[in-house]
């Protein structure tokens, strides 16, 4: 079944081509340029998921490091014990 599938890609992929060069060169132009800023979407996409996900896994390395720290040292932990409390400027 996915031979079939790929015989009919090729297909459909030569049936656009051949659409595509029937069209006068001003419109295959804007195609192309059209085409072409998709892809570089899609490029820029992928390199900010994996600057995020690079990210991630560089700040989860930094908060292993830095656990024993805030677990033997209170003066890091020290303002946690406000965490509860509001304290909104009034006036």
């Amino acid at each position: 079944m996915t031979s079939v599938l790929v015989g009919q890609g090729r297909n459909l992929t030569q049936q656009i081509l051949e659409e595509f060069n029937r069209l006068p060169i001003p419109e295959r132009l804007t195609i192309i340029e059209s085409m072409l800023q998709g892809v570089r979407e899609d490029l820029r996409r992928m390199a900010q998921a994996t600057s995020r996900a690079e990210r991630r896994s560089q700040l989860a390395k930094a908060a292993e490091i830095l656990l024993p720290d805030y677990m033997e040292d209170a003066e890091l932990t020290a303002f946690t014990a406000l965490d509860g409390e509001d304290f909104y400027a009034e006036g």
